[in-house]
């Protein structure tokens, strides 16, 4: 007769997974739940066998009947039954002495949990975190495409993976093309190039967050690389694999890990594509070796560019390890032209050994060079506002050291969409109410999950047992479950997707050389002495994750060793609503990318920090060179790319409140919110910032 505490919270999610969704028991689990035999569709057909087999039910018995439909319900209605698990119809069936009453659920109203009054975000938080779902999810619903058009493949828009852009513009084609080939991608260019007509590359997810899918106006064409998605050709002896644009980093990987090779440096999303990968940039973490960067391990290219009447208005161009035009192909940004096939230079398959070791961050400044050095696949994951810092010690080992491990990263995994809607809830009232030490506290136990679970590593694939855990490159270099899943109408999703309440965030993310470094995480540290509370909200989103990236010959890649800084944190879906501590991350924002020259990665972060960028690069003039050469049109470009490359006018966008969203620095109030109390103001720390603070 005793209620466990926040015991509604826990019956609410157990209706919810049983009764709203229907949810499947688990047979050999569960407390008594009604009606679940109307749930199996060949019930009648196991009770004719049933009856064939034990015709006078000697191997049944009442509760067996009652679960099989053959005898009344299995509830159990009298006085504090709902421990035992009825549904609750009075309050009598809950514990009314004890200030628990038989209420309808916070978010699934047809439920009748007991209630008693107690903090509801804590409430939340405990539901978010420590649940275990009581019913069993087989499928998810993978993204959905990024292009959508009304009428075949005509009158399109296309939107990023998160659903919105850093202005949250629409972005609108008069058509898109899905080659299957190369020679029908030639002839889409060709046609295209022949009518002069603006034309983008799109990959099959979209991640990027700037808007470098988006052609200008509404007539240009879309060209989607989905179709173009197979290997082409593996070599054991010379140790490549060339694949078509379109191909996923996880098809990369298995591709190769199949001919006994490996790919040893790839971004930790599985979905980005070869095209997209080779379009922004993307990275994983050394500073071994050949490099961070997918990019440096490329050794041949084949591009679809425009074309005079003379060639047919569209040709395949070939680049090759020594032609210095690959020095502009490896990162272009999607200006060159339309990216056919890539070749990447191999290494044997390696196993690797990973610890995640917890420190305090008190000497984090000191630490993080010499770290990056110590260990081929180092990474530190940052929680500043809880004094800690997660160091992943990741090194290669020889292939016979024991070992089956697989990394399958908690974040990237399909969540319940009803879960995703009380996160989302639960963030909103905490931004709306200033509840700060709300955030810190699911900051903690978000963090406390996350290292209790190794950050989804297993040793053999199920189970986590203890560090190390050592595993082929190829199952623990990169991860993405929520992506390749069949469809179960959304009632499992990607923690972002758009078409469900769920995550919504800002990804800033930049690299600050090694030479400064120090000073930076210095600086951080002091914002956050100053204001203790105010990172709670990005360690919520675990934290800021550290990677070290090697100075590539890309003339658009990174010029030195840096350590790539990845912030994600909360966004509102009103673009006029300040966040919790807004002018924090701003200053953060500005210290990264103009007091220390930090470069940002051109598949994240908002308008602001590509503010003057191009002017950071040394070899910026040597790859417009060649952009002129394989689109001296500029069909490939837009006005976005323009404006990054330093072609145009800046990326600021002016009005009001443009700071809120990243659009602008502020100057004045108005790019703020002075209704609401926030106002442009000097950094704490940085006094050359200027921020929304209140």
């Amino acid at each position: 007769m005793s209620p466990s505490l926040y015991e509604d919270i826990l019956e609410e999610v157990e209706q919810i997974g049983v009764f709203k969704y229907r949810g499947l028991h688990n047979w050999g689990k569960d407390r008594n739940v009604e009606g679940v035999i109307k749930k199996h569709e060949n019930a009648k057909e196991f009770l004719k066998v049933k009856e064939m087999y034990d015709s006078i039910a000697l191997y049944s018995c009442g509760w067996m009947d009652k679960v099989l439909g053959l005898m009344d319900g299995v509830t159990i209605v009298k006085e504090g039954v709902l421990w035992k698990g009825c549904v609750c119809s009075q309050d009598i069936n809950c514990a009314p002495s004890k200030g628990y009453f038989s209420q309808p659920g916070r978010v699934y109203k047809d439920a009748s949990p007991h209630l008693k009054s107690q903090n509801t975000m804590f409430q939340l938080l405990l539901l978010i975190k420590f649940t275990t779902i009581l019913f069993s999810m087989v499928n998810s619903s993978p993204p959905e495409d990024p292009i959508m058009c009304s009428s075949k493949n005509r009158n399109c828009t296309i939107t990023n993976s998160k659903g919105a852009y850093p202005d949250r513009s629409v972005c609108l084609a008069a058509e898109v093309a899905y080659p299957t080939t190369e020679e029908e991608l030639i002839s889409v260019v060709a046609t295209a190039t022949k009518a002069k007509r603006k034309m983008k590359v799109a990959t099959r997810s979209s991640h990027s967050i700037p808007k470098l899918v988006c052609p200008d106006g509404d007539e240009g064409l879309l060209i989607s690389t989905k179709l173009l998605n197979r290997k082409v050709e593996i070599d054991r002896v010379r140790m490549t694999i060339t694949v078509e644009s379109g191909v996923t980093l996880k098809r990369l990987i298995h591709e190769a890990s199949k001919a006994g090779l490996a790919l040893p440096n790839v971004p930790y999303w599985w979905g980005l594509t070869v095209g997209g990968m080779l379009g922004t940039g993307a990275h994983g973490s050394t500073l071994f070796g050949d490099g961070s960067a997918v990019q440096d391990y490329v050794i041949q290219i084949r591009i679809v560019t425009p074309a005079g009447p003379e060639e047919g208005y569209g040709k395949v161009q070939t680049i090759a390890s020594g032609d210095p035009d690959l020095k502009a192909a490896r990162v272009s940004l999607g200006v060159l032209g339309v990216i056919s096939q890539v070749t990447f230079k191999l290494q044997p398959l390696f196993k690797r050994s990973i610890t995640y070791s917890v420190k305090k961050d008190v000497d984090l400044a000191d630490q993080v060079t010499r770290f990056g050095y110590q260990h081929e696949f180092a990474d530190i994951t940052w929680y500043p506002s809880q004094g800690e810092a997660v160091y992943r010690i990741d090194d290669r080992v020889y292939t016979n050291v024991s070992g089956n491990g697989l990394y399958n990263f908690a974040g990237f995994r399909s969540v319940p969409s009803t879960k995703l809607a009380i996160i989302r809830t639960t963030e909103e009232d905490q931004e709306m109410t200033g509840d700060a030490d709300g955030k810190c506290t699911d900051a903690k136990l978000s963090t406390s999950v996350l290292i209790s679970t190794a950050y989804g590593l297993t040793n053999n694939g199920t189970v986590f047992t203890g560090y190390p855990v050592v595993g082929y490159n190829n199952r623990i270099q990169t991860s993405g479950a929520c992506l390749y899943s069949p469809n179960d109408d959304l009632n499992e999703v990607c923690p972002w997707d758009p078409r469900v309440k769920g995550l919504f965030y800002y990804n800033t993310g930049f690299s600050v050389s090694m030479s400064k470094v120090k000073s930076f995480i210095e600086d951080v540290q002091k914002l956050n002495d100053l204001v203790p509370k105010a990172l709670c909200g990005v360690d919520l989103y675990s934290g800021i994750l550290m990677r070290y990236t090697t100075a590539s010959t890309a003339y658009l890649g990174k010029p030195e060793d840096a350590v790539d800084f990845d912030i994600v944190y909360y966004r509102s879906h009103d673009p006029m609503t300040p966040r919790l501590y807004e002018d924090i991350l701003e200053e953060i924002e500005q210290i990264g990318v103009f007091k220390y020259g930090g470069l940002p990665h051109w598949g994240k972060n908002r308008n602001v920090a590509f503010e003057g960028v191009i002017k950071k690069y040394r070899n910026a003039k040597e790859f417009l060179k060649v952009k002129e050469k394989y689109d001296p049109l500029g069909l490939f470009s837009s006005s976005w790319t323009d404006e990054v490359l330093g072609l145009r006018g800046g990326v600021t966008i002016v009005r009001e409140g443009c700071a809120l969203e990243g659009l602008c620095v502020c100057s004045k109030d108005i790019h703020c919110a002075p209704s609401k109390g926030y106002f442009c103001r000097p950094g704490k720390v940085y006094k050359k910032a200027r921020v929304c603070a209140r």
